[in-house]
This record gives structure tokens, C-alpha cells and sequence, in this order.
């Protein structure tokens, strides 16, 4: 995700509300997320599909690099020769 530039990606509710197209377009054109408040406080993210999907991506990217650390030391790993003999099961 792009760094959040305070001068320009951080706007109110209501001129979000007013200004809701051109926020799109800004967020699609800049990659860069806006953040939108609600009694000066933050209240939500306005993301452009790609950066989203970049999230996503890399979560689930960390989640299954922690699930495989986590299976290596507890033990369940398998040696080259298991791991081909599972997948000629697999496709024979």
C-alpha cells in the first residue's frame, strides 16, 4: 500500500459525501488510500481495487508462511521422497 500523505488523503464525511465521485477517481488514479473521518476521528478507508486485492493477497500470502513455520516446529513436515510419493498418488 502507498504511504498516506496527510495533506491530501485525509478528509471529512461530509465533504466525502459531496465529493464522492471525484474521491474515486483520486483514489484509482494515486493508488493512494483515503481516509475519511467522522468527528475528526478516523472512521473509514476508502481503498482502490488493486490495493485491496494487494492486501488481501499478502495476508493470506503471511498466514500460510505462519502456518508452514508452525508446522515445522511442531514436527509435521515431510521428507522429498513422501512428498513425491503423495503427489504421484495424486496424479498418477
Amino acid at each position: 500500500m502507498k504511504n498516506i500523505q496527510i495533506a491530501s488523503d485525509i478528509i471529512p464525511l461530509g465533504e466525502f459525501k459531496t465529493g464522492l465521485s471525484a474521491c474515486m477517481k483520486k483514489v484509482q488514479a494515486t493508488g493512494h488510500p483515503l481516509i475519511i473521518t467522522q468527528n475528526g476521528r478516523p472512521a473509514g478507508v476508502l481503498l482502490s481495487p488493486v490495493e485491496y486485492d494487494n492486501l488481501v493477497y499478502r495476508k493470506q500470502f503471511i498466514e500460510s508462511v505462519e502456518q508452514g513455520l508452525a508446522a515445522a516446529e511442531s514436527g509435521k513436515v515431510y521428507s522429498t521422497d513422501e512428498v513425491r510419493k503423495m503427489f504421484a498418488k495424486l496424479h498418477p
